[in-house]
């Protein structure tokens, strides 16, 4: 660096959607009724599991935890966003940078982590019946969910302090969403290599591994399912896995087409979308996916209407 003139970057400033200013407001109103959604629909999911005797298995215990870490995750994802949209660009200190990638990094590991525990605890209900109750006891479910909140903030923290202990220089222009990994390489000055590798490695004990948990969970459910003998006994059973598999599918593959692959492409309106949608339309959609596709809480909820109805009525 020694005869380089360099202006280092203290804080950033992001314009993702700003070249089109006759979109902002549209897409702030539309974000924010995203939000506002994704609120409503996974607090709704929390409650309607605590208060549903039916709905109280280890199967809603984790999907509690998934929709408390929808909100966490899109809470520290679209209030930025909407500054953005609504100031048509916005600031934001280097230190307050770290925080959001930390939280989101956090959240968005614990969630891998919870679809992965999700996807082994249907492996245990379909392929293991008579051990279920045995294994996924209240100890076990526990430590699993606790295992991954201490697992998410450790990837969080590691990655936080290795992404910001590089030096950003130049421009301090982020043409995305929010403060995420890809966008900011784009800006440090210097060799980065150790840092990124240090920062791929731990990606790799997130994502991919959780994947690989998913993919051999799945490969021995659909041997079990196989070898049920009727039709409708091997529909019933795989439909209790639609919405998982459905919810694993929307999150894992846009992460994927995001940050497994080369960080050296120039970010491109397609890839702004991409991100939009792991951001903020999975955690609006996670709820209505496990509404929708499940009979259980679909019971569940048209139980609930009922008792307001009757409690309504004079």
């Amino acid at each position: 660096m020694a005869g380089r003139n360099y202006t280092f970057v203290t804080e950033f400033f992001l314009t993702a959607f700003t070249e089109h200013p006759e979109w902002g407001l549209p897409l702030f109103l539309l974000f924010l009724s995203f939000y506002l959604a994704t609120l409503l629909g996974n607090t709704g999911m929390i409650i309607l599991i605590q208060k549903n005797r039916r709905l109280q298995t280890p199967m809603y215990f984790f999907l509690s935890h998934l929709s408390f870490v929808d909100i966490c995750y899109s809470s520290v994802i679209i209030p930025q966003m909407l500054a953005v949209l609504w100031e048509h660009g916005s600031t934001i200190s280097q230190v307050r940078c770290a925080v959001q990638f930390f939280l989101f990094t956090f959240f968005a590991s614990i969630d891998c982590y919870l679809l992965a525990i999700m996807a082994y605890d249907r492996y245990v209900a379909v392929c293991q019946p008579l051990l279920y109750v045995t294994i996924m006891t209240e100890k076990a479910r526990v430590g699993l969910v606790t295992g991954a909140y201490v697992a998410g903030f450790s990837s969080g923290f590691i990655r936080t302090v290795t992404a910001f202990t590089l030096s950003f220089c130049g421009n301090n222009e982020i043409n995305f969403i929010f403060c995420d990994l890809p966008p900011l390489l784009k800006l440090v000055c210097g060799d980065s290599y150790i840092q990124e590798v240090v920062i791929i490695v731990f990606a790799i004990f997130v994502m991919p591994a959780c994947i690989v948990v998913i993919s051999v969970s799945y490969l021995f459910i659909i041997v079990a399912i196989m070898q049920i003998r009727s039709a409708g006994g091997r529909a019933k059973t795989f439909s209790t896995c639609t919405s998982h598999l459905t919810a694993v599918a929307l999150f894992f593959g846009t992460l994927i087409f995001m940050y497994l692959r080369d960080n050296t492409d120039q970010f491109s309106e397609r890839d702004r979308v991409v991100s939009v949608f792991y951001t903020v339309v999975t955690p609006l959609l996670n709820p209505l996916i496990y509404s929708l596709r499940n009979k259980e809480v679909k019971e569940a909820i048209t139980k609930s209407l009922r008792r307001s109805k009757i409690s309504r009525a004079p």
